[in-house]
């Protein structure tokens, strides 16, 4: 096992739990049957982990030999849990299986905006959704069958876009399309241009899904928002990480804002972190573990990410909601009562809506959040932010809708690379793979 890096508090912390917690009682693993049947799964962050942007990180390929067979199965059940919402999972899929030369399922693939399968009550609903690439096949892949897209809202009232002088219309507009009133708004992933899409969003809040009327009296609270996705940033190839959909809503946020005077309120935030993600990512090793044929439950998950604010506060999050899940067993998901009081982002007390399927009761019983260099997290000295900054909340880069806990951003272990992370795994386990 490649030794742990240690520059920081979170670090010191990581390699204390290292050394005196490589078998909590309530979450280590017998070791693996003679079949070699694993008793844990795997949920792995895809951009800062795998690649950078297009380019692969070379660790990733190695990683990989150790989690498949000759016949290119995989030794252990893996989910890639990506906060990414540009694209169906089948894409991303394609994509993986390229870039890990490995064949990748769309059913290990969980994207942001996935567990909106599981929110019926949208569904039926008409939608304005935002955010680049096939928007419109993304959100019929979801359920949803009543969908306006901003590009044809703009195409209906091309007066409402008046930011690029370049793209004003040059003829008189024809007469406008009857559009039905938008009764929720989705937000997918950041945009391509950002102003047309801040502007029409703001002008359907301000008119309650009828964006062609003159403003009135406010209606507050707003028609539903949902938004997929809060990371404030991500890295690509540049040399520091980039705006993510978390500095979009952060702009959307202070408009409405500036403009009412009031909040702008979401009716649920999907993706890393929320605990919902986490626990539709478990659905999906459950489903992986029996399609093999492995009858015992998987009881530990292991959340392998970049980002403190994202994959390592969303994967403690949900291990404190596996703890205190463990002492209710057969009650539903509480988002809003069981993790982290005022951290959820589900605004309902209940969702009677979900799937009751995917809301029973898994078999995990914790989840350990592994975290590496190769991404948003940067052990070294000197950086904008420091890493102590970030993990006493004096610089907080998560959403205002989640309270900052410095608990919930320590990571259990903290490593290299991919390939490290799956070393350390294998020897926490000791997982002998054939």
């Amino acid at each position: 096992m490649k030794a742990l890096l240690s520059l920081s508090r979170v670090a010191r912390t990581a390699l204390r739990r290292l050394a005196k917690d490589r078998a909590p009682a309530n979450c280590r693993l017998a070791a693996s049957t003679a079949e070699s049947q694993p008793y844990f799964g795997l949920l792995v962050d895809i951009d800062g982990v795998l690649v950078r942007g297009k380019t692969p990180i070379p660790a990733a390929k190695k990683a990989f030999k150790k989690l498949v067979n000759v016949k290119g199965e995989f030794l252990v059940p893996v989910v890639f849990v990506t906060n990414s919402g540009n694209c169906v999972r089948q894409t991303k899929a394609d994509q993986l299986t390229r870039v890990l030369g490995v064949p990748i399922s769309q059913d290990q693939v969980l994207m942001s905006h996935s567990p909106l399968q599981m929110f019926k009550r949208y569904h039926d609903k008409c939608v304005l959704v935002s955010g680049q690439g096939p928007v419109m096949e993304i959100a019929k892949s979801i359920g949803f069958t009543k969908i306006i897209t901003i590009e044809m809202l703009r195409e209906a009232f091309p007066l409402l876009d008046m930011m690029d002088h370049d793209r004003k219309p040059v003829l008189p507009p024809s007469p406008p399309v009857k559009f039905p009133n938008i009764e929720a708004i989705i937000l997918f992933c950041e945009p391509i241009q950002w102003e047309t899409h801040l502007q029409l969003i703001i002008d359907v809040l301000l008119t309650a899904g009828n964006s062609d009327s003159i403003p009135q009296q406010l209606q507050y609270p707003h028609i539903p928002v949902v938004a997929c996705n809060t990371d404030l940033l991500w890295v690509a190839e540049g040399k520091s990480p980039r705006f993510g959909h978390g500095i979009f809503v952060l702009c959307l946020e202070n408009i409405y804002k500036k403009i009412t005077g009031k909040d702008l309120k979401y009716e649920l935030l999907v993706g890393k972190p929320n605990e919902i993600t986490y626990h539709y990512a478990e659905c999906l090793i459950r489903a992986q573990a029996a399609g093999r044929g492995w009858q015992k439950p998987i009881h530990t998950l292991y959340a392998i990410g970049d980002n403190p604010m994202t994959d390592i506060y969303g994967a403690n999050l949900y291990n404190r909601y596996l703890e205190q899940e463990s002492s209710r067993k057969g009650s539903r998901l509480q988002a809003k009562v069981a993790v982290g009081k005022q951290t959820t982002a589900v605004s309902q007390e209940e969702d009677p809506d979900i799937i009751a399927s995917e809301l029973t009761p898994g078999s995990a019983t914790c989840c350990k959040s592994v975290l590496v260099c190769t991404g948003v997290y940067s052990p070294c000295k000197g950086a904008l932010v420091s890493q102590e900054e970030l993990s006493t909340g004096t610089v907080f880069h998560g959403h205002r809708d989640f309270k900052f806990d410095a608990d919930l951003s320590d990571p259990d272990y903290i490593v290299p690379d991919i390939d490290a992370a799956v070393e350390l795994i294998y020897d926490l386990e000791r997982y002998l793979p054939k």
